[in-house]
């Protein structure tokens, strides 16, 4: 028989009841035996819960969300599902007071759980969390959702002295109830974002195919006897700001310092973008291997190209809502640069598995160099950052410094694995693999990019330096991602 203390007054019932949420929390029956119910305490802590779990889901939703009153609605069912199991307890014991125990039990730590849940979720928001620890927060929150339904459950048939039988089937049954009721309306939070389907202007889809044909007509001719550089930016997936970023900087790079500028196009999925650039598909990717198969001296010219996205093995990500792009898979990207009868090749892939594409793009003519091995990851992608971490190592840091491509990838390789072995990922592996005939021509190519370095001058004004810092951007609110 559970023993109910007698009500003293509003806030001393308020302590025991906080202090009996706390037991509840270990799962200890000492909550049954300190809390003091009472319709003014289920109104008030359900005041509180509502207010605690409305903080949580706006922090979560950050600056673009609006109240949903269904997902308050979804809320408020739990605590009355809770105050249904009182009436039934009450009934079963013959206690009436015990017909509000287990509401205002579940609202006392549900209050405490919010509050909780709110203050990481601030935490992160401020970027002060573990990257690691944004991977295991949901489940974090899912279990400690579960467990204060649970915890009751549990407190009660111990307290009430069930079967083993009966308590194993109720707990089951709870548990089953929770897990599926919570996959079911987690896109019913009380704060919610809502989300604006994708669309392409119809100034967007007419200009298109003029801002292709425009970029692909600027690409000048190589002069004979003399090395150029060509160079390819494809930037694949358009939800994420790093990758356009990233190609638009490496262009002006290419552009401002090592002589590309009329010898240079970029294709980039981005919203910002569709009046402006061409986006990144198989088809304009081919376009523009063809144009630059036809506009530089096969035998003295090289191409770089630099591809940057999210990946899989085998599959190079491209997307730009709600525009269905094929992906880029290796044995396609070789039939494309066959076609084009390009002959130096210089291939930069960052993304996630992108040393899947080696295999199918070796060649004794061809350097390719990946951001990661054929089954490791690679990171650094978010809207707020301006590179990735291959990206910001090799580019904006190694290529500053160092005089030659094999030089340039070793200190990237290093900066990338000391970022890595920091935020306690699994090191990427960036990959090094050149052709035979590559290996003795990339001296002579390497003259035009780094005529200093060759005892020449250089015909083209320096890149702004960007002095970034060591430590590779991060974010804000969410983990640093593998692509």
């Amino acid at each position: 028989m559970i023993d109910l203390k007698p009500s003293i007054n509003f806030w001393h019932d308020f302590k025991s009841n906080q202090l009996a949420g706390l037991w509840l929390f270990l799962g200890s029956r000492k909550s049954l035996q300190i809390v003091r119910p009472s319709i003014l305490q289920l109104i008030f802590w359900g005041i509180l819960g509502g207010s605690a779990n409305t903080l949580f889901s706006w922090l979560v939703a950050g600056d673009a969300g609006v109240f949903n009153k269904q997902g308050l609605v979804s809320y408020a069912l739990w605590p009355f599902i809770a105050l249904i199991v009182g009436i039934f307890l009450s009934q079963r014991t013959n206690n009436a007071r015990l017909m509000l125990v287990p509401a205002l039990l579940w609202l006392v730590l549900d209050t405490h759980i919010a509050l909780l849940q709110s203050f990481i979720q601030y935490l992160g928001t401020l970027d002060y969390l573990p990257d690691f620890s944004y991977d295991y927060l949901p489940i974090i929150f899912m279990v400690l959702f579960v467990w204060q339904s649970l915890a009751v459950v549990w407190v009660f048939s111990r307290e009430l002295k069930w079967p083993w039988w009966e308590r194993g089937l109720i707990m089951l049954a709870t548990l089953f109830t929770l897990i599926v009721w919570q996959m079911s309306v987690k896109d019913q939070p009380i704060w919610k974002v809502q989300e604006t389907p994708p669309s392409i202007s119809e100034q967007a889809f007419y200009a298109q195919s003029q801002l292709l044909n425009k970029a692909l007509e600027q690409i000048q001719f190589g002069e004979f006897a003399q090395t150029h550089w060509y160079f390819l930016g494809v930037g694949g997936a358009s939800y994420q700001d790093v990758f356009k970023s990233e190609v638009e900087r490496i262009k002006e790079q290419f552009d401002t310092r090592f002589g590309t500028f009329g010898r240079s196009i970029e294709l980039i999925n981005n919203p910002d973008t569709l009046t402006q650039v061409p986006i990144a598909s198989k088809t304009s990717i081919d376009a523009a291997l063809h144009r630059i198969g036809q506009q530089m001296n096969k035998e003295s010219d090289v191409l770089f190209i630099y591809m940057t996205s999210h990946g899989l093995a085998n599959q190079f990500e491209l997307e730009n809502a709600p525009i269905d792009l094929d992906d880029v898979d290796p044995k396609w990207l070789r039939e494309s640069l066959d076609k084009s009868g390009i002959r130096w090749k210089v291939i930069v892939i960052s993304a996630c598995y992108s040393g899947s594409f080696v295999p199918a793009l070796q060649s004794p003519d061809t350097l390719i160099i990946t951001a990661s091995a054929a089954d490791r990851t690679s990171f650094g992608c978010s809207n707020e950052a301006d590179y990735t971490y291959f990206g910001r190592a090799f580019f904006d840091q190694a290529m500053r410094d160092q005089t030659s491509l094999k030089s340039a990838f070793g200190q990237a390789s290093e900066t990338v694995a000391k970022w890595e072995s920091a935020q306690g990922f699994e090191p990427s592996e960036p990959q090094w693999v050149i052709g035979k005939n590559m290996e003795m021509m990339l001296p002579q190519l390497e003259q035009k990019l780094f005529p200093a370095a060759h005892g020449q001058q250089s015909t083209t004004p320096p890149a702004n330096s960007n002095p970034a810092a060591i430590q590779p951007i991060s974010h804000q609110g969410e983990p640093v991602t593998a692509r």
